[in-house]
Parts: structure tokens; C-alpha cells; sequence
């Protein structure tokens, strides 16, 4: 049984439960947006822009959520974060102007900037240190479980047609914003909203940036970056690659990615707290990078589809527990910090989701390989930064 401080069992699971429902509502939208783009007549640049401008909008919101979330608090944040990315979906659903649709894909990020920080704050006050590394495990297999689950449910329900499943996400994000308005328990005591509202300074993107640069957690915030930039890219050019590569089937595509993520959820749940006592979270990192960085580069040299299948899992398991233990340790590390590290998280994550598709592909333009290739040297660069890191925190302590 985890010991939770304070005994708020049913608001912990409560927001686990609406991150759950959050990144459903993003899957869902998945099966449908070739048909989607086909009935409006978008370019794939076009499609393109539309998903670089969630992320885009999340980087530029993150920093100044991660402020709000200390000063206003993290049920609000929650609560109001859940009812925008509602009537986010539902702008979309209805939208039958390119403006529209851009309109409603930059609320949503902004939807993401405010629930991300507040629930990884939430799990940091009703944690004790050591539960800590088993409920972030829980976090990142909500995001994981609801990104597999949401496709498929997706698929079933556009068959009511293309625009229902905006609709149903719609529906689905509402419902957890009245059930959390109405249920969930403020994580902070007044005293400590009404101290924090007199210690923050008013949010600015520019000055909370800069403070990321100066602070004891920017080498961490570099690694969310440099693993968020390898994820994106590898996903977004894997069915590319697949395709050039070996013909590999939209079938086989799918089914590679559901059981590499299956695989990482499981580990996700199962493993992710046994790994974190036996190692520590410096060492774990460490110890992913590199096996990160390994497998990348192994999907060069693998030449058929049980390779594929096997080296793809690995990567998902390594990339599925690296994100919880670097969110582990910087919410150990944050102390009373807890909303700038999770707002500086989001936006550095939102970063690298921005920019490695992009250089991906024009990597993929070049040669083939170029990109897996180049993931796997960035990843073992961020090794070589996170273990002098480590080194000079060992000697400082």
C-alpha cells in the first residue's frame, strides 16, 4: 500500500485518472485526422503546422502556469486546464476554417501547460519522497495508457463520423472537470497559497527562461529536452522510415508502436519503482541514456520486422522509464520550487517536441539513417552532461 501524506488516496487517483482522460481525448483524434485533413483540404504542411502549434503554445505557456500553479493552486489549474482542453476539442469539432482549427489546437496546448505542472505538483505534496518514484510511474502510464487506448476507441467511434470523436473528447474532458470541481481537494493549505502569492514574483516567460539557465536544475531540464527531441523525432519518422526502408504495411506499422507501448506501460507500472531503489534515479538516467542511444542505433542495422519489433520495444521501455525518473528527481530536488520545475518541465518537453520532428526530417531528406543516427549521438552527449553533472554535484555535496 503506498503511504500517501495526508491521506488524500482519492485525490491523488482522481488526477492521475484526469491525465488519463486528457491524453484519451488527444489519441482519440488520431484515426481521423487523414480523413479530417482529406474533407477540409489541407496540405500536409498545413497538418504539420496544426500539430507543431499544440506544442508551440504549451512551450510558450508552460513557464507562466508553472508560476500559477504555486500562486492560484493546483485544483484551479486542473479544474480550468480540463474545461479548455474541452472547449478546445469542441472548437475543433465545429471548425470549418483553417484559422479555426489553429485556434483550437492553441488553446489546447495551453489546456496541456496547465494541467501538466499542477498534477506533477499535486503528486509532490501528497507524496512522501519515498512513494514518490512509484506515483510518477503511475503518471507516465496514464499519459502512455491514454495515448494507446485513445486511437483505438477513436477508430470505433468515427464511425458515427469523422468530427465525433472531437466531440466525444470533448465530452470526456468536461465530465472530469465537473467530477474535479466538485471532488477533488486543494494539495495546498491557504496559508501556504496566501505565502506563495507573496513570495512570486509576476510571471514572465522571458525572466522564468532565464532563471531556468541559472538554476541548479537546468542540466535536467537539457536531458528532458534531449530525450523529448529523440522521442519525437523517432516516432514521427519511424513509419517513414519503416515505409522507405523495409515496405512495411500501415498494419505493421501499428502494431509495432501499440506493443512498444503496451511493453512500456507495463515496465511503466511493474518496474519503474523496484528500478528506482535498486539504482537511484542519477544512475538509472545514466543507464537509459545509453541504452536509449544503443537500440536507436540498432534500428539501423536491424533488417526485418521481429528486429524491428524488439529493438522498438527496448527503446520505448528505455524512453518510458528515463521521462518519470528525471521527473522523480527534479520534483526531490524542487523543494518548495515545485511549480517553476514543473512548468520549466513541460516547456523544455514541449521544446523537444517542437524541434525533433523537424530536424528528422530533414535528416531523413539527406540519408536514411541520418536521423537515428544523429538521435543516438545526442542521447550519449546528454550522458556525457548528466555524469560531469553528477560528478560536480557528488563533489559540491
Amino acid at each position: 500500500m503506498v503511504r500517501i501524506i495526508s491521506n488524500e488516496k482519492v485525490s491523488l487517483w482522481l488526477v492521475l485518472f484526469n491525465l488519463f482522460i486528457a491524453y484519451v481525448g488527444i489519441g482519440l483524434v488520431v484515426p481521423v485526422m487523414p480523413s479530417f485533413a482529406k474533407e477540409m483540404h489541407l496540405s500536409g504542411e498545413t497538418v504539420g503546422l496544426l500539430i507543431s502549434s499544440f506544442a508551440f503554445a504549451q512551450l510558450l505557456a508552460s513557464p507562466i502556469t508553472g508560476v500559477w500553479v504555486d500562486t492560484v493552486g493546483r485544483k484551479k489549474m486542473i479544474v480550468l486546464g480540463l474545461f479548455l482542453f474541452s472547449f478546445s476539442e469542441l472548437l475543433f469539432g465545429f471548425g470549418d476554417q483553417v484559422w479555426v482549427l489553429f485556434l483550437s489546437r492553441i488553446l489546447g496546448g495551453i489546456s496541456d501547460a496547465f494541467i501538466m505542472p499542477a498534477v506533477i505538483t499535486y503528486i509532490a505534496d501528497l507524496t512522501s519522497l519515498e512513494d514518490r518514484a512509484r506515483i510518477m510511474g503511475y503518471q507516465a502510464a496514464a499519459i502512455s495508457g491514454g495515448f494507446i487506448i485513445g486511437p483505438g476507441v477513436g477508430g470505433f467511434i468515427a464511425e458515427l463520423g469523422i468530427r465525433a470523436p472531437f466531440f466525444f473528447a470533448a465530452g470526456l474532458a468536461f465530465a472530469a472537470a465537473l467530477v474535479s470541481l466538485f471532488v477533488l481537494k486543494e494539495s495546498l493549505s491557504k496559508v501556504q497559497l496566501e505565502k506563495n502569492r507573496g513570495e512570486k514574483r509576476r510571471a514572465s516567460l522571458i525572466e522564468e527562461i532565464k532563471k531556468s539557465f541559472r538554476s541548479a536544475y537546468f542540466v535536467l531540464f537539457l536531458i528532458v529536452f534531449v530525450f523529448s527531441f529523440g522521442l519525437a523525432a523517432y516516432e514521427m519518422i519511424f513509419s517513414l522510415f519503416v515505409d522507405l526502408k523495409f515496405g512495411f504495411t500501415v498494419r505493421d506499422i501499428s502494431v509495432i508502436i501499440t506493443v512498444g507501448s503496451i511493453f512500456g506501460v507495463v515496465v511503466q507500472i511493474a518496474l519503474f519503482e523496484k528500478l528506482v531503489n535498486k539504482y537511484g534515479e542519477k544512475k538509472l538516467i545514466l543507464i537509459l541514456l545509453l541504452m536509449a542511444a544503443a537500440f536507436i542505433l540498432a534500428t539501423v542495422f536491424v533488417s526485418n520486422f521481429w528486429g524491428i519489433m524488439v529493438v522498438t520495444s527496448i527503446v520505448f521501455f528505455s524512453i518510458d522509464l528515463l521521462r518519470p525518473a528525471v521527473t522523480t528527481l527534479l520534483s526531490k530536488m524542487a523543494g518548495e520550487n515545485q511549480g517553476f520545475v514543473a512548468g520549466m518541465n513541460s516547456a523544455y518537453t514541449s521544446l523537444g517536441i517542437i524541434v525533433g520532428p523537424a530536424v528528422g526530417g530533414i535528416l531523413l531528406d539527406l540519408n536514411l539513417n541520418l536521423p537515428y543516427t544523429f538521435a543516438a549521438i545526442v542521447l550519449c552527449v546528454a550522458f556525457v552532461m548528466f555524469f560531469v553533472w553528477q560528478g560536480q554535484s557528488r563533489k559540491s555535496a
